[in-house]
């Protein structure tokens, strides 16, 4: 069985989370930062587990950011779910932008690569005919 402590978000990250809406100015004691620790790892066993719940009646095995909207709006934060649905379609589209993107560039990479390897071959088929032709060999003989 796993420990509170195994399942909890590391308390470093969480203070780095909550000075980012503080001024620069304010402090955080170790106190407030294991509450906040503890309130968000509460939070995401909940709505981890509402999710996980309609993956296992869909026979599932793997949860997806879907099911986690799917979860938040099911849970009342309609707002989160709303707000992370948006952000899943946005870092989705980026996905399927970088993976084109590199498809595009391994292609550049490709024709490229067959140019110079199409120049090369050409070039060693000028120079070997040359070297066997008839009137090379009685120009070098000569």
């Amino acid at each position: 069985m796993e420990s509170e402590q195994d399942r909890a978000l590391p308390i470093a990250n969480v203070g780095r989370i909550m000075k980012r809406i503080l001024p620069p100015n304010a402090k955080i004691s170790k106190e407030g930062k294991q509450v906040m620790q503890e309130c968000v790892t509460e939070f995401l066993s909940f709505v981890t587990g509402e999710a996980s719940d309609k993956c296992h009646k869909e026979n599932r095995k793997t949860v997806n950011g879907d099911d986690i909207c799917w979860a938040l709006g099911s849970l009342g934060f309609d707002n989160y779910a709303e707000a992370i649905g948006r952000y899943l379609h946005k870092y989705r589209q980026n996905e399927r932008e970088k993976v084109n993107q590199h498809k595009l560039e391994s292609a550049k990479v490709m024709l490229n690569y067959e140019g110079l390897a199409t120049k090369t071959s050409s070039r060693q088929h000028q120079n070997h005919q040359t070297q066997t032709s008839p009137a090379y060999a009685n120009q070098q003989s000569g």
